[in-house]
């Protein structure tokens, strides 16, 4: 292994877990914010849940898209594309 592949691989080896970090940010702040929504909602609402299942339902549909852009990333599509593309 080359220099130059070496620090390509560490590289990527960072962006990958700077990106994981960003989605497990994603996710914790969707438990923890949408717990407060739902209960409150429950506190304050009339008779059960009023309007916090469509905060959630909006969140989880925006979430469902950062996570597969990780898992697609994780097969390093964009490299093997380029690489293809290149050719």
């Amino acid at each position: 292994m080359t220099q130059t592949e070496a620090r390509s691989t560490v590289t990527q080896a960072r962006k990958r877990a700077r990106y994981l970090t960003g989605v497990l940010w994603h996710v914790g702040a969707f438990v923890i914010i949408n717990a407060f929504f739902w209960i409150l909602d429950l506190a304050v609402g009339q008779d059960g849940l009023q309007w916090a299942y469509w905060i959630t339902g909006a969140w989880a549909f925006a979430l469902a898209f950062h996570l597969l852009a990780f898992f697609i990333d994780g097969r390093q599509l964009e490299d093997r594309k380029t690489r293809h593309y290149l050719e």
